[in-house]
C-alpha cells in the first residue's frame, strides 16, 4: 500500500518540516543580492595585489559556491581556479595566489587545516564565514574576512557564499561587474519559485512532480562539465542531505568513457534507478547528441530517464533556475519520505567521534 504523504496538505508539511527548510528554499533569491552587498561592504585591502592563482578552500555546502563561481567564470577568468576539499592545500599555492577560506560555522576542521597552511606559505587570505575558530583566527591576524548572517544550515546559504566570491573577483580587475546578472537573476527566481510553491497543486507543480518520480528510488544526476558540472553536484548535495537518500552524478562526455558500460547487468537493481539529465541549450553539440544517444541506450535498460532543461535568457539564470528545481524537489521528497530535511544527525555524529 502506497502510504506516501500528500505534497498537497500543507498542514502535514508544516509538521514534518520543523525547522522551516521550506522558507529557506523559498527565500533564497534574496541572497544573490544580499550576498552581493556584504561583499562590496567588506574592507579587503585588495589594492595592487594581482593575483596569479585562485583557490577555494572549504567543505560542503560551503565550498558548492566556489564550484559554482568557477563553473560560471570559466570562459572569462584568466587564471587557475582550483577548488580544495581537504586538509592541505595542493603545492603551487603560494604568497602569489588568493586564497577563499570558506566555512559557514567558522569551525570546518578540514578548513581550519587548509587556512593554516595558506598561513604559512603567505597567500592572500580571504575569509567567508559566519564566526567561530575562522572569524577569531580573522580577527586576531588582520586577515579580511566577508561576514556572512548566522543561523542557516551551510546549504541554504548557497547564495551568501557564492555572491561575494564573484563581487571580489570583479573588485581585483579580474572578472566583469556582474551586479546586472545578479539582479535579474534573484527577479528571475522571485518569479519563478511561485511555480514550485506549497500551495501549487502536485499536478501543476514541477518540482512536486519530479519529487513523487524520485520516490524510493536513486538517482542518477548528469549534466554537461562545462557551467553545469556544479549544478549537477548541487543536485546531488541536496537530494543527499535534505531528501536523506542516497544519489549520484556524473558528467558529459567523461562518463561515457567508462561508467556508460555499467549500465547493463542490472536485473536485480533497474527498478530502484531513475536518470536525471540536465540540459542547457548552449551545450556543445556533440554534448546535446551523446545526451540524445545515452538516454536511448539506458531506457533500453528500461531505467527511467527525466530530462529537465534550463530556462531562462543568460546563463546565470539558467544555471540557477536548475538549482532552484532541485532544492524544491529536496523539499517535497524529504516530505515524501516523512523526515525533516534540515537535520543531518549523522554529519555531527561523525564530527563529535572526531573530537573524542
Amino acid at each position: 500500500m502506497n502510504t506516501r504523504p500528500n505534497l498537497d496538505n500543507l498542514a502535514d508539511i508544516r509538521k514534518i518540516d520543523q525547522k522551516r527548510m521550506y522558507d529557506l528554499i523559498y527565500d533564497f533569491p534574496l541572497q544573490l543580492t544580499e550576498g552581493a552587498h556584504l561583499g562590496f561592504i567588506a574592507d579587503l585591502n585588495l589594492k595592487s595585489f594581482t593575483p596569479g592563482s585562485i583557490t577555494l578552500a572549504g567543505m560542503g555546502g560551503s565550498a558548492i559556491g566556489g564550484d559554482l563561481a568557477r563553473s560560471y567564470l570559466a570562459s572569462e577568468l584568466k587564471i587557475p581556479f582550483w577548488i580544495c576539499r581537504n586538509y592541505n592545500l595542493p603545492e603551487f599555492v603560494n604568497d602569489k595566489s588568493l586564497i577563499f577560506v570558506t566555512s559557514y560555522s567558522g569551525n570546518t576542521e578540514e578548513t581550519l587545516s587548509a587556512y593554516q597552511e595558506a598561513k604559512r606559505r603567505k597567500a592572500k587570505i580571504i575569509a567567508i564565514t559566519s564566526g567561530g575558530k575562522l572569524l577569531e583566527e580573522c580577527k586576531t591576524f588582520n586577515y579580511p574576512f566577508i561576514l556572512l548572517p548566522k543561523g542557516l544550515p551551510p546549504r541554504a546559504a548557497l547564495g551568501y557564499s557564492f555572491t561575494p566570491i564573484l563581487v571580489t573577483l570583479s573588485r581585483l580587475g579580474l572578472v566583469s561587474d556582474k551586479i546586472k546578472e545578479l539582479e535579474k537573476t534573484s527577479k528571475f527566481l522571485e518569479e519563478n519559485r511561485n511555480e514550485y510553491s506549497l500551495e501549487r497543486k502536485s499536478g501543476e507543480n514541477p518540482a512536486k512532480t519530479l519529487a513523487i518520480n524520485l520516490f524510493q528510488k536513486i538517482p542518477i544526476i548528469y549534466s554537461s562539465t562545462d557551467y553545469f558540472d556544479a549544478v549537477g553536484y548541487r543536485w546531488k548535495g541536496q537530494l543527499c542531505e535534505n531528501s536523506k537518500i542516497l544519489a549520484f552524478n556524473n558528467y558529459f562526455p567523461e562518463f561515457n568513457h567508462n561508467e556508460l558500460v555499467g549500465w547493463k547487468v542490472l536485473e536485480h537493481i533497474r527498478d530502484r534507478l531513475v536518470v536525471i539529465i540536465l540540459q542547457d541549450k548552449e551545450d556543445h553539440p556533440r554534448i546535446q547528441r551523446r545526451m540524445q544517444i545515452v538516454k536511448e541506450i539506458i531506457e533500453k535498460e528500461k531505467v527511467k530517464v527525466i530530462e529537465i532543461k534550463s530556462e531562462g535568457e543568460d546563463l546565470l539564470c539558467r544555471i540557477f533556475c536548475l538549482i532552484q528545481l532541485g532544492d524544491f524537489t529536496s523539499f517535497y521528497l524529504a516530505i515524501l519520505n516523512r523526515i525533516d530535511p534540515t537535520p543531518v544527525e549523522v554529519i555531527d555524529y561523525l564530527k563529535n567521534k572526531l573530537t573524542t
